[in-house]
């Protein structure tokens, strides 16, 4: 029996990619180590991998991180000379997912924009602790935007949003700065004691349990929640971060994070507006060509990419 009030919210197609993705988790799922979650999750991804559109073409390389090299995937279309450039951040709560697991995302986004694509492999907790991947995400944008000539849009889903508008705080002001972002369902930091953390405590796909768990992890058990580089809503200050674009799931726990971060960045004067995808669920990128309201969330995504890469604000 499906869970009020998601038996209405939900359509029949999402309750199928929801169906899709619990069936690879076990029963014994929460008693599997990292490795052993990694690779379901790993498994998961590759089931609704798409595959790279025949356009793009791909190359792994790497640059110098803190501690040590951040491996990196680029993507460049066939058809022109890219006009901008979009950093990926990986979702998968800072401890899961790599360079394969959004492999054919970054490539429809790369292949649909026109747009070169850089994947970010940064380091996982909890081998690898709070503030670890803000520092390989800062170390990869800052060599990105001193090699290429071009704006640069950070993006990132879940965590990978998180990190994204992290990036966006510590670079304000300074001379290499994004020229926009995009964050997609992105954790943020908002209080999970109330809000859409209980309204959608239970919701599938993701819990309130599982972002404190994910939290916890990152943190080693003590989340810095007043430190912006953790938690991008308590950042003293939104005036310059670059025009933002956030993208949420109704059903989702993390829904009210992007609304109260556009409005904390739209009351300094910038510019942010958030979609709040009806009926859809955390992590639903994967459902972009099997879901009807994925696939349009997503062209939705791309379109914001395209302008925000022109320089261009129709919103």
């Amino acid at each position: 029996m499906r869970p009020s009030p998601y038996d209405t919210l939900i359509d029949d197609e999402t309750w199928s990619f929801i169906d899709k993705s619990n069936a690879f988790y076990p029963a014994d799922a929460t008693s599997l180590d990292h490795a052993g979650q990694r690779r379901v999750y790993d498994e998961l991804c590759q089931a609704f991998d798409a595959g790279r559109p025949p356009s793009v073409t791909v190359r792994d390389f790497s640059v110098r991180g803190p501690q040590a090299p951040i491996p990196l995937r680029q993507y460049l279309p066939d058809a022109s000379a890219p006009k901008a450039c979009v950093l990926y951040l990986h979702g998968g709560g800072f401890v899961l997912g790599g360079l394969e697991s959004h492999d054919s995302i970054c490539a429809e986004i790369c292949d649909r924009t026109g747009y070169q694509v850089i994947s970010v492999d940064y380091r996982l907790a909890p081998e690898h602790l709070h503030p670890a991947q803000v520092e390989d995400a800062l170390a990869t944008f800052r060599h990105v935007a001193s090699d290429y000539a071009l704006p640069i849009i950070l993006c990132g889903d879940s965590a990978g949003g998180n990190l994204a508008a992290a990036v966006a705080s510590a670079t304000r002001g300074q001379a290499l700065a994004p020229a926009a972002q995009v964050l997609i369902y992105p954790a943020l930091g908002a209080d999970t004691s109330k809000g859409t953390f209980v309204s959608h405590a239970h919701a599938p796909m993701l819990t309130t349990a599982d972002m404190l768990y994910y939290d916890d992890l990152r943190s080693g058990g003590a989340s810095p929640v007043d430190e912006p580089l953790f938690t991008p809503l308590a950042a003293p200050n939104f005036t310059g971060i670059p025009p933002t674009l956030v993208f949420t799931a109704e059903c989702d726990p993390l829904s009210g994070d992007g609304p109260d971060y556009c409005a904390r960045l739209t009351r300094t004067g910038g510019k942010a507006i958030c979609f709040e995808e009806k009926g859809l669920v955390h992590g639903y990128l994967r459902a972009r060509h099997s879901v009807l309201r994925a696939r349009d969330s997503f062209a939705r995504m791309i379109s914001g990419i395209k302008t925000l890469g022109a320089g261009e604000w129709p919103y």
